[in-house]
């Protein structure tokens, strides 16, 4: 039976599928040929030229040994790997690594940026219990998150403005010894030059402007871009008029939430309550 390809340019998995089958072929191997060279069963082979299961980090260094590709299947695993984050994060993952200032509300959970590598583990931990991700999957993620917060790190690195709802501090992600020292991390940030916390109180209400996690990000050429998410994709707005009503939340946002001194105020009473 003939199986129709799959677009590669339709997702990071098809165009991982369609080039393992273009080399596949280049070498004049069946797929079980391919399956046993790799140690992998014909049937696995078949699956990942139609993008139908999902790639694993040994399958694609696997795929690199046997075709003496250098690195080419492990890179397009990286990307289908990130990709697999949410729709539309990797694009802007770009983007945030280039910005020169970074405006972020968040709800529910600290911003990534700030999240100490036992905070985000056990957020990905999580996702692996739930069945919704891989443990490769889980760890390419705090891998990934890493690089991200080398931003922070740069020589020259962007002005950030951080508001968190009151929840972020709250919910005790990991127990209490995982929170303790992420709140202290999160005050540690906050004492920098070019970091600015706020938390929006649960007082603000239906007052609060954003009802989900909003990102501005100001790029080298001064435009700026917004990104928000839904629970299965994010995108990243680029619209005037969309940008502008977004920034003019933000500065209500900033306005109505408790002063930073105010702010810091909270983060240690959390972080005392929770010894």
């Amino acid at each position: 039976m003939q199986h129709s390809e799959p677009d590669p340019t339709s997702s990071p998995l098809a165009r991982f599928g369609v080039e393992l089958r273009r080399s596949r072929r280049a070498m004049r191997w069946s797929q079980t040929e391919l399956g046993r060279r790799m140690g992998f069963s014909n049937a696995m082979v078949s699956y990942v030229e139609r993008a139908k299961k999902p790639v694993t980090h040994n399958f694609a260094v696997r795929a690199d040994e046997v075709f003496e590709t250098g690195g080419t299947f492990y890179e397009l695993w990286r990307r289908y790997s990130r990709a697999s984050l949410l729709e539309g994060f990797a694009e802007f993952a770009e983007a945030e690594a280039r910005c020169r200032r970074l405006r972020t509300f968040e709800l529910g959970v600290i911003p990534g940026l700030f999240q100490t590598p036992v905070y985000a583990a056990s957020l990905e931990a999580a996702s692996v219990r739930r069945g919704s991700i891989s443990q490769e999957q889980a760890d390419e993620r705090v891998a990934f998150l890493a690089q991200r917060q080398q931003l922070l790190n740069q020589k020259a690195p962007p002005t950030i403005h951080a508001v968190l709802d009151q929840s972020c501090l709250l919910r005790p992600i990991g127990g209490s010894g995982v929170m303790r020292t992420q709140l202290d991390h999160l005050e540690s940030l906050a004492s920098r030059p070019n970091i600015t916390v706020q938390v929006a109180p649960f007082d603000l209400a239906e007052h609060r402007p954003f009802m989900l996690p909003v990102v501005l990000l100001t790029l080298p050429d001064r435009s700026v871009v917004g990104y928000a998410e839904s629970q299965l994709r994010g995108y990243l707005e680029r619209g005037r008029t969309a940008i502008a009503a977004w920034e003019e939340d933000y500065d209500q946002l900033q306005v109505e939430s408790l002063s930073t001194a105010a702010s810091l105020a909270m983060i240690r009473a959390v972080r005392k309550d929770l010894e």
